[in-house]
């Protein structure tokens, strides 16, 4: 079962740096390089905050 409705995944970027977000696991990841930042989906809700997000490689 998707994270996030496919709908909205289409819209949704990253706060940052403004590029598309794809899942993974439990979170949306910035598809960006420079940024690659997780975003937590929490009760189907993404938490689109630089703070709440973690560093990814």
């Amino acid at each position: 079962m998707p994270l996030v409705e496919a709908a909205l995944l289409e819209i949704l970027a990253c706060p940052v740096c403004h590029a598309p977000l794809r899942e993974d696991g439990e979170e949306l990841v910035c598809t960006s390089d420079t940024c690659a930042l997780a975003y937590p989906v929490q009760d189907g809700i993404p938490v689109l905050l630089e703070d709440e997000a973690r560093r990814t490689g």
